[in-house]
């Protein structure tokens, strides 16, 4: 009987072709350092048999099996943003372009004085009565500080003002207190407001946005962004880069808290920025990007430049994908 046993040689040569096979399909397969998850955003295609490819699409060959369309999903590109919660929308169609945990409900900071400066000029109180700081407009939550001292007297129309524009804490802060009613009334209009608009994940216990209870969603964010669009005070004081205002025989000087507010290469008609420590760096703003009105929200960035990173990263995405 002959042997059946192949000479050493031989069985060397099959063990490396089988290493260099292995090797070859280990490269097709590539890597990635960002690999997707089931919670990635998606580019919404229902709507449209034949949707527009843009930055955050790609073409992939229709995958085969019963996993295919989980596959598909891992496949597409993840978003170009690194806040944590991202959603940007076109504010004339609804369209969504960027969607990441738009549904997750968090906190979001002085966002909250979106609202605030709607409740106060819906209740139509004359915009030249005096207010006055207290110490019951101490922020004894966080222990922020503030330019705006105890015994001060400004226009209702001057705290909304630094409300919007400065992110002042006690501003917000004395426009509840002075409501009908008081603060307690003035929390119930925001919550009702919000309710009738349809935020059905947002609630609100400040009017100032130092409480991680004042919560919220990207999606609730956009409907509270269309409608304090609505208000022209509110689009000029929320994007005037800088304001002064006059106490007693000082004049103070407050800025923006929007670093891209003023900028020559911006359009903004609208914006607000917050931060707490349970919420990140949040911002919220309509803007026209290359003749296009977009809402953009982006929520729980890490560090202070991440929200306007990312508002330049989509602008500057949109036109690559305009240009093509």
């Amino acid at each position: 009987m002959k042997s059946s046993r192949l000479p050493a040689g031989l069985h060397l040569r099959r063990a490396i072709t089988v290493v260099v096979w292995l090797g070859l399909a280990s490269l097709c397969a590539g890597t990635d350092d960002h690999p997707a998850v089931a919670d990635h955003p998606q580019i919404p295609t229902s709507h449209a048999s034949n949707p527009v490819q843009t930055p955050w699409t790609q073409k992939t060959r229709p995958p085969r099996g019963r996993a295919a369309p989980a596959r598909a999903r891992r496949e597409r590109s993840q978003l170009a943003v690194r806040s944590k919660i991202a959603l940007v929308e076109d504010a004339r169609t609804s369209e969504i372009l960027l969607e990441k945990k738009a549904s997750e409900v968090v906190p979001i900071a002085s966002i909250t004085k979106l609202m605030t400066a709607m409740v106060v000029l819906d209740a139509g109180l004359p915009l030249e009565e005096r207010l006055t700081i207290t110490d019951a407009d101490r922020d004894l939550v966080k222990g922020t500080h503030s330019r705006l001292r105890v015994g001060w007297s400004l226009t209702r129309e001057e705290m909304l003002h630094l409300a919007l524009m400065a992110s002042e804490n006690r501003a917000a802060s004395a426009l509840s207190r002075n409501y009908p009613g008081g603060r307690p009334a003035f929390i119930a209009a925001m919550n009702a407001k919000a309710a009738r608009l349809g935020m059905h994940s947002t609630h609100f216990t400040s009017p100032n946005g130092l409480t991680p209870e004042n919560v919220s969603t990207a999606h609730d964010l956009v409907k509270l962004v269309q409608a304090a669009y609505q208000y022209p005070l509110i689009r000029r004081f929320s994007t005037d880069p800088y304001c002064f205002v006059r106490i007693g025989r000082r004049t103070l000087q407050f800025v923006n808290s929007n670093r891209l507010v003023g900028r020559p290469d911006w359009d903004i008609e609208l914006q607000k920025t917050g931060f707490i420590n349970e919420s990140g760096d949040c911002m919220v703003m309509r803007a026209n990007v290359d003749g296009r009105p977009l809402i953009m929200v982006f929520l729980d960035a890490s560090g202070k430049l991440t929200r306007f990173a990312d508002a330049r990263r989509v602008r500057m995405q949109l036109s690559l994908a305009r240009a093509k």
